[in-house]
């Protein structure tokens, strides 16, 4: 049921998609995420989904793993098209009782559903390339400056990699909870959404009781190992940019712009 979750999975490797810059990786995901929201135009997503597939080839991940992580959010994906599809006023093209689809919400249907499989597949690429340690140290000297303002930038960042860390362990745990409770009877599948709802008790139950367990635990592993936050704090291997990253961004930025621009004319 939880198994084809990959969101918060980091596969090692040594390509040039792992090497690049932390921070600059984090920059790009922005421009990534911006520019999707400025395309109007089907033929737009073309070039996105080139560039995406191309990341996918460079960082040698395998294709079937990363579309994998589609199945989980197409009912989210589906019920967002079918909204778009019956509620967006314009020309009427079919209708079947009280039910008109026009051809702006086919359009903007279609534009919404590719939207949201481009969101998922190009953020998700960021925690497939990019190391729990990487993240949290680019997050970090991202969020820098604002600790001036009394922002504590370490321990949003160290917030936000343990919660991305922990989805895979807490999906792996989710799985294991019903397998068990299905093997002592429960029904997790028939009946109607009432029923359904009341047979999640037995899941979420034990499942915020073992959560709560790991984060006392992590709490005191941490303590014991002299963590006091990030005053004072230094790095082992403290993250630089090289001259192939500033190309990387420079060309990343320059396809985004582009993008952002056509959008507009």
């Amino acid at each position: 049921m939880f198994k084809d979750i990959t969101i918060g999975q980091y596969f090692p490797g040594d390509s040039a998609v792992h090497k690049y810059d932390p921070r600059l990786k984090i920059v790009t995901m922005i421009l990534f995420i911006v520019s999707l929201f400025f395309i109007k135009s089907m033929l737009l997503y073309i070039p996105i989904v080139i560039y995406l597939i191309l990341i996918i080839s460079v960082a040698k991940l395998p294709l079937k793993m990363v579309l994998k992580g589609l199945r989980p959010l197409r009912w989210i994906i589906l019920i967002t098209f079918i909204v778009n599809l019956i509620f967006t006023p314009g020309e009427e093209i079919y209708s079947i009782w009280k039910i008109s689809i026009t051809d702006q919400g086919l359009n903007t249907a279609l534009l919404m559903g590719i939207r949201l499989i481009l969101l998922v597949l190009g953020t998700s690429l960021l925690t497939y390339t990019t190391s729990p340690i990487e993240l949290t140290d680019g997050i970090e000297s991202l969020l820098n400056p604002l600790r001036k303002i009394g922002v504590p930038s370490h321990e949003i960042a160290m917030m936000m990699t343990i919660a991305l860390r922990f989805i895979p362990t807490l999906i792996e745990e989710t799985d294991k909870i019903i397998k068990a409770q299905m093997a002592r009877g429960a029904d997790f599948e028939s009946g109607n959404l009432m029923k359904r709802a009341k047979n999640l008790v037995p899941l979420l139950v034990p499942l915020f009781i073992n959560s709560f367990r790991r984060a006392e635990e992590l709490a005191t592993a941490m303590e014991a190992r002299c963590y006091r936050g990030g005053d004072g704090r230094t790095k082992m291997n403290e993250p630089k940019i090289v001259t192939s990253d500033i190309f990387m961004f420079v060309g990343n930025l320059a396809f985004y712009l582009v993008i952002i621009l056509v959008s507009r004319v």
